[in-house]
């Protein structure tokens, strides 16, 4: 019985260490929540109503292949940017990235996947982790794992502009980005977007003559030509700043979670511990009477 006794307090000790831990890393979550909700929050609708813009200008480009970044080829070969954190404990957020990832490959792109014809390129180490176990070496690039070390604007824009690089240079025919979409701090959300080429807004046969109609000064060529690569920039840095939300937010709730559970087994073990305490005593007590009867007999 001692020994029991003594498993269950380590046990509780062990349990309040963890809440400890846990508590702690909630709280730092918080606080890195706060700062990353408010860069995507502030970036997300400045990024959407360029989106908007882009899709529009694209919807009315004379269909003379002069834009590179709308033009629609034959997919032979597909790049996947999969958008993952670099630290676990944040719940199933990495995990339905990931399987958001998987669901793209098997359902759009099932044919390019089976000819090894479709390239994972990982920002964060649990997707890299992943992918690099469950695909072939060659086609998961590790050149930008670490990206999510500094999300400023001056450090990431060589990606997207490696991406449109190799998409003008017809390395790849069709680039889709997989991350974490922010809704609160309780929901988030795995998301699939075309990144290149560049979607097209999608409109009802009676609303063509709705068409937004721009007035490009200098020519409608020159400035897309400067304005197509500014906006997909803009862009792929809101879908970092997206995932970086969402991860604080999934680990925040994930440590609020288990500082909950640890509130629930410590209970538990309490109990237990009084209960095998108060049987230690109860026996201890039938001995010494026992003991006393036997000596009086």
């Amino acid at each position: 019985m001692g020994a029991n006794l003594k498993e269950v307090r380590e046990r509780i000790t062990s349990v309040k260490s963890t809440q400890q831990i846990t508590k702690a890393m909630k709280m730092v979550s918080a606080a890195k929540l706060r700062r990353a909700q408010d860069a995507i929050t502030s970036m997300r609708p400045y990024a959407q109503k360029l989106n908007e813009m882009l899709r529009n200008i694209l919807s009315n480009a004379d269909q003379d292949g002069s834009n590179s970044f709308g033009q629609e080829r034959d997919i032979k070969r597909v790049l996947i940017v999969v958008v993952t954190s670099n630290r676990g404990l944040a719940g199933a957020f990495n995990t339905n990235v990931i399987k958001a990832a998987r669901a793209l490959l098997d359902q759009k792109y099932k044919q390019q996947s089976k000819d090894n014809k479709v390239d994972i390129l990982p920002i964060g180490k649990k997707g890299f982790d992943f992918f690099r176990k469950n695909l072939p070496a060659n086609n998961v690039l590790s050149d930008h794992v670490a990206l999510f070390s500094d999300l400023s604007f001056d450090h990431i824009v060589e990606v997207p502009d490696m991406i449109m690089d190799q998409f003008l240079d017809a390395e790849y025919d069709a680039v889709e980005v997989c991350y974490g979409r922010f809704k609160n701090a309780g929901i988030q959300y795995a998301e699939s977007a075309q990144f290149l080429p560049v979607p097209k807004s999608l409109r009802k046969k009676e609303e063509v003559k709705l068409k937004a109609d721009y007035i490009f000064e200098p020519d409608q060529e020159t400035l897309l030509e400067e304005l197509i690569p500014s906006i997909l920039r803009t862009q792929f840095h809101s879908y970092l700043l997206d995932t970086h939300a969402s991860e604080h937010g999934a680990r925040m709730t994930a440590m609020d979670k288990a500082t909950e559970n640890a509130d629930e087994l410590l209970q538990d073990l309490k109990l237990s511990y009084n209960k095998a305490r108060q049987e230690a005593i109860t026996s201890e007590l039938s001995e010494i009477v026992g003991g006393a009867a036997a000596l009086e007999g």
